[in-house]
C-alpha cells in the first residue's frame, strides 16, 4: 500500500509538474511578457486587453532592421504607410480610413503618452521625416477607436511610441550608419542612476540627399499646356532631402517622473512640391518640443492608484526661403509670374494638457478608472509671405516682390481651442474566464460643442489556449484649425464644422495552436459619418469650403501567425484585408490597399548574428470617385539584413539592402490633373551601420 501511495504521489507530481511546464511554455509562446498599457491606461497582457492591439519591442525592431518609425507601421496588421505630395510626409492609413486633406489625422500618435500633433492641422505636421529608433523600447498600435479614453483623433487607430528607460538602457552606448542617398546618422544615450535619481539622456542626429525618382508631370505641365508656356521642372526628381535633429531626456525620482524632448528638422525638402509642382530649391524648417511631468502614487491600502499628469508641447512649421508654389515663367489665365509664384505660411502653436486619473480596486472582480482633464491648444501666430494677392474668385494677381500679407490676406488668423473631458471605466471580472470593459468619455469643446463617446469589450478565455474578443467602440475626430479658419477661396475655412463620427463593430480571435504557433484573426465593420471635404459652394458663389459631407462604411479582416519553425528560425507573416465604401458615390473609397502582406523571418546564427528578411506586397488600390485613372499598380519589395552583436556590451555591426529587387512601387496621388504619374517611392537602397555598448 505504501509503495501503491507513494506510486500515485510520484504520478501526481509527474502530472503537475507537466501542466506546470505546459502553462510555462503557452506563457512563453503567448509572450505574456508583452504588456499593454494604451488600451485601458494601465499595463496589461497583450492578449487579454480589451483592443486589437500590436506592440513591437526593441527587439523587433532590431530584428526588421528599421531605422524609421513608418518602415516598422508597415509591419502592423490594417496599417499601410503612404506619402503626401507636400514634403513627402507619411499618411498612416488604418483599415482603409485615409485622409486626403492632410496626413491622416484621424490616427492618433503619442511619444510617451503625450500626443504629437500639430494645431494647424490636427495630424503630426505634414514636415515630418520620421522618428528614429534608436531610443524607443516599443511601439503600441491599437487599431479601432479610442476616443472613449483618449479622445479627439483616437479614430481609427492610436499609435503610443514608448521610448528607452534607465533599465532597457543600463550603461551607454553609441552608433554611426552610412548608407545610401548620402545619409549619415549618428546617436548616443546614456541610462544610469545617481542615488535614488534614475537618468535618461538622448542624442540623434542625421542627414540625406533623399531618393530622387522621377515625376514625369506636375500641375505646372498643365499649365504649360492651357497657356503655351515652358515653366514646369518635370520631369524630374522628387525633392526629399531632410536634416534632423533629436534631443530626450527622462528623469525619474521616486513617484515622480518629468521627460523631456526635442525634435528639430531644420531643412525638410518639399517632396513634389507644396502645391503639387516640382520645386528642388525651397525648404521648410519645424522644431516640436515636448515637456511632461507625472506623478503616479499607491496608497498605503493598495485599492486606490492615483496619477496626474501635465504636459506643453510647442510646434513651429517656417518657411525660411518661401516656398515656390509654381516656378519662374508660369501663367495663370492673363497674368505672368517671371520670378515664380511664392508662399511662404509661418505657424507657431502651444498645447497645454492637464490630466489625472484614480483606479479603485476594493470592489470584488472590479477595476474601476475614472478621469478628468483640460486641454488648451493655442495656434498663437501666424505669417504670410508672398508675392501674389487672390482675388474673390481664387485667382492669383502678381504684386512684386515677396513681402509680409499678414495682415493683409493672411492664410489663417491666431486661433484656439479648449476642451474639458470626464471619463469613467470598469473592468468588470464576471467570471474566471469572462472580462467585460465599459468605457465613456465625454468632451466639450470651447468651439465644436460637446460628444460623448462609449466602449464595450467583452474578452473570453474560452479555452487555456483560445482567447476570444467581441468589441464595440465610438469615436470622433475634431476639425483642424485649417478646415475652420483657413482664408483662401480655393478652399475657405468653416467654423461651423461638426466633429467626424465613427461606430466599429470587431470579433477577435487568439488561439495557441501549438507551443510554437500563435494565430490571430480578427474582423470589423465600421460606419464613418460626418467626414470633412472640400466642396464647390453652392451658385452664384465661386470656390469651395470645407463640409461634413462625406460618410464611409468598411469591412475588413486581419491575420497574423508568429511560428517558432526551428530553435534559430521565427516566422511571422500578417495579411490585412479591407473594402471601404464612399456611400454618397456607390463607389470605392480609394488609395488604401485592398489586399496587404507582410512576411519576416529572423534567423539566429551562431553566436549573435542575425539574418532577417521582410517581404512586403501591396495590392488592390483603387481611384477615388471621380478619378478616371487605372488602378494604382500593385508592388513587392524584400528587405535583407545581417546583423551581429549591438544586444550586449561591446561592439555591434549591421548590414542591409532595401528593396533589394530594384521594384518600382508608387503610392497614389491625390489629383488626376496635377500628378497622374502618382508618386515614387525609393527603389534599391543600403545602409552599414556599427554601434558599442558601454
Amino acid at each position: 500500500m505504501r509503495r501503491n501511495h507513494g506510486l500515485a504521489l510520484l504520478a501526481l507530481w509527474v502530472a503537475s509538474a507537466q501542466a506546470q511546464q505546459r502553462d510555462e511554455d503557452l506563457a512563453l509562446a503567448y509572450d505574456e511578457a508583452a504588456t499593454i498599457s494604451i488600451a485601458t491606461g494601465s499595463s496589461q497582457p497583450l492578449r487579454r486587453a480589451p483592443a486589437v492591439a500590436s506592440v513591437i519591442t526593441a527587439a523587433d525592431i532590431t530584428a526588421m532592421g528599421a531605422t524609421n518609425l513608418d518602415q516598422v507601421l508597415e509591419s502592423v496588421p490594417g496599417v499601410h504607410v503612404s506619402v503626401n505630395a507636400i514634403n513627402y510626409a507619411s499618411i498612416y492609413a488604418v483599415r482603409g480610413i485615409f485622409s486626403a486633406i492632410s496626413t491622416n489625422p484621424h490616427v492618433l500618435l503619442l511619444l510617451d503618452g503625450v500626443p504629437m500633433k500639430g494645431a494647424y492641422s490636427g495630424d503630426k505636421g505634414t514636415q515630418w521625416s520620421g522618428l528614429p529608433l534608436e531610443h524607443v523600447a516599443r511601439i503600441e498600435v491599437i487599431r479601432g477607436p479610442g476616443s472613449a479614453l483618449y479622445g479627439a483623433d483616437a479614430f481609427a487607430g492610436v499609435i503610443n511610441v514608448v521610448t528607452k528607460s534607465a533599465a532597457d538602457i543600463k550603461g551607454s552606448a553609441a552608433g554611426v550608419r552610412l548608407g545610401a542617398f548620402g545619409s549619415r546618422e549618428a546617436w548616443l544615450q546614456h541610462g544610469g542612476s545617481v542615488g535614488p535619481l534614475q537618468l535618461v539622456a538622448y542624442v540623434y542626429g542625421g542627414r540625406s540627399d533623399g531618393q530622387r525618382e522621377l515625376i514625369t508631370a506636375d500641375a505646372a505641365t498643365r499649365l504649360d499646356k492651357l497657356f503655351g508656356t515652358h515653366a514646369s521642372r518635370a520631369p524630374g526628381p522628387v525633392n526629399t532631402f531632410h536634416r534632423d535633429l533629436d534631443l530626450g531626456l527622462k528623469l525619474n525620482w521616486g513617484d515622480w517622473h518629468l521627460n523631456g524632448s526635442q525634435q528639430w528638422r531644420p531643412r525638410m525638402a518639399t517632396g513634389a512640391g507644396v502645391n503639387s509642382a516640382l520645386d528642388p530649391d525651397s525648404y521648410t524648417s519645424s522644431r516640436r518640443s515636448i515637456l511632461e511631468l507625472g506623478w503616479a502614487s499607491t496608497s498605503p491600502d493598495r485599492d486606490w492608484q492615483l496619477g496626474a499628469s501635465l504636459s506643453h508641447t510647442r510646434y513651429t512649421e517656417e518657411s525660411p526661403v518661401g516656398l515656390m508654389l509654381f516656378p519662374p515663367g508660369t501663367r495663370i489665365g492673363p497674368n505672368l509670374f517671371p520670378d515664380g509664384m511664392i508662399g511662404g505660411p509661418w505657424r507657431w502653436d502651444r498645447q497645454t494638457r492637464l490630466s489625472a486619473h484614480a483606479g479603485y480596486t476594493g470592489w470584488q472582480g472590479h477595476v474601476l478608472r475614472v478621469g478628468l482633464g483640460h486641454e488648451d491648444i493655442n495656434l498663437f501666430a501666424s505669417r504670410t509671405y508672398k508675392n501674389f494677392l487672390l482675388s474673390p474668385t481664387g485667382v492669383p494677381i502678381p504684386t512684386g516682390p515677396v513681402i509680409e500679407y499678414s495682415a493683409i490676406q493672411p492664410h489663417i488668423p491666431p486661433s484656439r481651442r479648449r476642451n474639458l473631458f470626464v471619463f469613467v471605466q470598469d473592468e468588470w471580472q464576471l467570471a474566471p474566464d469572462w472580462a467585460l470593459t465599459l468605457g465613456l468619455r465625454d468632451d466639450r469643446y470651447s468651439d465644436l460643442g460637446s460628444t460623448v463617446n462609449p466602449r464595450l469589450a467583452l474578452v473570453w478565455d474560452a479555452a487555456y489556449n483560445l482567447t476570444v474578443k467581441l468589441l464595440h467602440g465610438q469615436a470622433f475626430r475634431a476639425a483642424g484649425f485649417n478646415e475652420q479658419y483657413t482664408v483662401n477661396p480655393v478652399a475657405t475655412g468653416n467654423p461651423q464644422l461638426k466633429p467626424e463620427r465613427i461606430a466599429t463593430h470587431e470579433l477577435a480571435l487568439e488561439w495557441q495552436a501549438h507551443s510554437t504557433l500563435q494565430l490571430k484573426l480578427n474582423v470589423y465593420r465600421f460606419d464613418m459619418r460626418d467626414q470633412v471635404r472640400v466642396v464647390p459652394n453652392p451658385a452664384p458663389a465661386t470656390g469651395a469650403s470645407y463640409q461634413n459631407q462625406g460618410r464611409l462604411r468598411g469591412q475588413g479582416l486581419e491575420m497574423e501567425a508568429h511560428w517558432q519553425a526551428l530553435r534559430q528560425l521565427q516566422l511571422t507573416a500578417q495579411l490585412s484585408l479591407q473594402h471601404t465604401l464612399d456611400v454618397a458615390t456607390g463607389t470605392d473609397a480609394g488609395y488604401a490597399p485592398h489586399h496587404h502582406l507582410f512576411v519576416r523571418a529572423d534567423w539566429r546564427l551562431m553566436g549573435e548574428a542575425l539574418l532577417g528578411a521582410q517581404f512586403n506586397a501591396v495590392g488592390g488600390r483603387a481611384r477615388a470617385a471621380g478619378d478616371a485613372r487605372p488602378p494604382v499598380a500593385d508592388y513587392r519589395t524584400l528587405d535583407l539584413q545581417l546583423r551581429h552583436g549591438g544586444e550586449q556590451r561591446g561592439p555591434g555591426w549591421a548590414l542591409a539592402l532595401r528593396n533589394a529587387f530594384d521594384a518600382k512601387p508608387r503610392e497614389p496621388s491625390q489629383s488626376a490633373i496635377n500628378l497622374p504619374g502618382d508618386l515614387p517611392l525609393a527603389g534599391r537602397s543600403w545602409y552599414v551601420e556599427g554601434s558599442y555598448r558601454f
